[in-house]
Parts: C-alpha cells; structure tokens; sequence
C-alpha cells in the first residue's frame, strides 16, 4: 500500500498526460501531491521531509509550467528533485559529518561505518545520473518519450538500482545469532 502511495501522484501524472495532454497532466501531479501529503499527514500525523520536498518542487516547477504554459519547468522537476536529495547526502556527508542513509535505515539494519559511507556516496551519485539523464531524455527526445521515461525508466533504474545496493548489502548484513542450532543453545 505505501508503494501505491508514494507513486500515486507520478500514476496520475502519466494516465493525465494521455489522456490530456502535459498541462493537464501538471495540474492532476499538483493535486495528487497534495492530496498524497493529506492523507499520510491525516493517516499517520506525520510526513517525511523528502515528501514535503517533493511537495514544493511539484508546486513551484509544475505552477511555473501552467503559469507560463512551458513544459520545460515540469522537464526539470524531476532533474531538481534527485538533485536536492543528492546535493543534501552530499552535504550531510561533508559538512555536517551525519549520514542520512544510515540516519534513514540505521534501525533497520546494523552495519560497518564504511559500508554506510558507500552507500551514502553511491545513492548521491545515483541522484545526480539520474538528474543528468532525465534532462538529455527531456531535451533529446519529445515530450511523450520523456513522459514514458519518468514513469518506466525512472522507476526501472530505480528498482535496478534498489537490487544492486540489496545485494551488496548482503554481503555486509551481520547475522542474528540463531537460537536453538547448537552454538547458541545452553546445556
């Protein structure tokens, strides 16, 4: 349910956009943002900072892109999002010395510093690939290409991307002791 809730708005946005156009499509991501930030605000009392970032980009670039009816603002949106989240790993890491992934993922598992400064510096790059790709597909390709990229390129790379840190996290994962296999068990 909460990966239903975190791509509601992007859904909408494409299914908009084929059905009406890229204004239209820009105006439904505005309001399915907002209504997005309602519920988990009315359903858990809290939203994520990212969310709210994600809420004032949309607000700002997609009510640039009706205001001035240029589908170059929605175009960079995204490039401006993976940037922000990649520019505040990067900055976390190198001013204020605080890991945000490990802030972020820290109570679920229990790793070696330097594997959570791998990862903090490998989803900072991500970030930035992923801003630089989406603006060479925005402005080498047309607006439907672009359109299709963010809902199936953006979120393949993303899972890809996902996977690989899963992978290489297993090699680091430290095992809980195993109760009841013959090393742990009391005589």
């Amino acid at each position: 349910m909460k990966l239903l809730i975190d791509f509601f708005p992007i859904i909408l946005f494409f299914v908009a956009f084929k059905l009406g156009g890229i204004y239209v499509a820009t105006a439904v991501a505005i309001a399915a943002t907002v209504l997005q930030i309602a519920y988990l605000r009315f359903k858990h009392g809290k939203v994520e900072p990212m969310q709210w970032l994600s809420l004032g980009v949309i607000v700002l670039f997609g009510g640039a892109t009706l205001l001035a009816q240029s589908e170059t603002f929605i175009k960079w949106k995204p490039t401006v999002l993976y940037w922000l989240m990649g520019g505040a790993l990067l900055l976390g890491q190198l001013f204020l010395r605080k890991n945000f992934i490990k802030s972020l993922m820290g109570a679920q598992m229990e790793l070696p510093d330097a594997v959570w400064s791998h990862l903090n510096w490998a989803w900072a790059g991500f970030f930035a690939s992923m801003g630089v790709l989406n603006l060479w597909v925005a402005y080498t390709f047309d607006t439907d290409t672009w359109v299709s990229f963010k809902l199936f390129g953006g979120m393949g790379l993303m899972f890809a991307f996902v996977i690989a840190q899963a992978l290489y996290l297993s090699r680091h994962l430290k095992e809980p002791a195993l109760l009841g296999n013959g090393k742990d068990a009391q005589p």
